[in-house]
């Protein structure tokens, strides 16, 4: 079982002639909605992965939850530990322009409502695959964190968005998994040393016991353990999104872990899901089946 522990938002998207400047009104061309959160994101990459998952989070009682939760609910993700709160529905009010440009608002709402104490509809066990990110409360992924090694389950943190504060309990995960730009960004503030970003690595690995993921986009993934580094290559892709592509790659990766793939298996595996994310636009439409990712996979070793 996957455990997703995070956000859950409705993201409101209109595509604009151009950016807007300080107190000006653009025309649209268009408007869609779509359902987002990298909590719920990563959750349903896991469910499309294979996995059984189930989903610990908040929504408001607004017209907007039930779209929001709408591809969980076809992803027969157990929806059993999302809660109701007065606030609205987490959303990302999204303006892109037509040069495919973007301003981004991102409003919490009912995503800041999830507490520590929503962790016991998590029914932790030994063996489970536990996945957090950042778009919740620091405390509650903490929290999260210490229930998990107390239930003899395993942890994967995913750092975005980047958050300082957060460098305070990344050691606790088992693994961590973060873009190169957050990665870069927390070595100060973890007090890590090397001449460049794979000693960096393996000093995080031998300082906490733990395993570092670092996404590279068109250049694949790294991982160092407190033994060795490992470096995936990425399939070759014209992309035509980028959105959702890390935390498809989160929920892959989560899911190689749950089924007992070795690391670098689990990490070739996340790593094409997360390409193939990127030839369909949107975050939660484009994430792939199992059977495409498996399919790519093979073709990309005759």
């Amino acid at each position: 079982m996957i455990i997703v522990v995070g956000s859950i938002n409705l993201d409101l998207i209109a595509n604009v002639d151009r950016l807007p400047g300080r107190g000006e009104t653009v025309g649209g061309s268009g408007f869609t909605t779509a359902p987002g959160g990298k909590g719920a994101n990563q959750a349903l990459a896991a469910a499309r992965a294979g996995a059984t998952v189930r989903m610990v989070g908040a929504v408001g009682k607004d017209s907007f939850a039930n779209e929001a939760l709408a591809l969980l609910r076809d992803g027969k993700i157990d929806l059993s530990g999302v809660g109701e709160t007065f606030a609205s529905t987490g959303t990302a009010l999204i303006m892109v322009g037509n040069d495919g440009e973007n301003m981004i608002a991102v409003v919490p709402g009912a995503n800041d409502s999830v507490v520590a104490g929503d962790l016991s509809k998590a029914f932790l066990k030994k063996g489970d695959v536990v996945l957090l990110q950042h778009e919740i409360p620091l405390q509650t992924v903490d929290a999260a964190l210490d229930a998990a090694r107390a239930a003899g389950a395993i942890t994967v943190l995913n750092t975005a968005p980047f958050r300082g504060e957060a460098a305070a309990f990344l050691g606790k995960a088992d693994y961590v998994v973060a873009n190169e730009t957050e990665f870069d960004l927390y070595v100060e503030a973890l007090s890590l040393s090397g001449r460049d970003r794979t000693a960096r690595m393996r000093d995080f690995a031998g300082k906490t016991g733990r395993t570092i993921v670092v996404t590279l986009g068109g250049d694949g993934v790294m991982a160092a353990t407190p033994a060795d580094v490992l470096a995936v290559p990425a399939m070759k892709i014209t992309p035509v999104d980028t959105v959702g592509a890390g935390d498809t790659f989160c929920g892959y990766f989560a899911a190689g872990l749950s089924c007992g793939l070795p690391l670098e298996q689990a990490l070739a595996r996340a790593g094409a899901a997360g390409s193939l994310a990127c030839l369909k636009p949107g975050a939660q439409p484009a994430i792939p089946l199992a059977k495409d990712v498996d399919a790519a996979l093979q073709k990309s070793k005759s």
